[in-house]
């Protein structure tokens, strides 16, 4: 995402609501999904939005430190 900064504090929950959201939904697409391509997209998907959700959660902790 890049621009954490420029969230508030509300908007920066509400987009890691929707990351917890969106890997909770890729999980049960990749217990669903056959072939290697697509368990390969699905954790590759899986890993991007984890490394995003990490990075929003460290800011929100920042900001709440303040």
């Amino acid at each position: 995402m890049g621009n954490e900064g420029s969230l508030s504090l509300a908007e920066l929950s509400d987009r890691i609501a929707i990351l917890q959201d969106n890997i909770r939904q890729l999980v049960e697409q990749g217990a669903g999904a056959s072939g290697e391509r697509n368990e390969e997209r699905v954790a590759d998907r899986l890993s991007a939005q984890n490394e995003e959700l990490e990075r929003l959660i460290k800011e929100r902790d920042v900001r709440l430190k303040k």
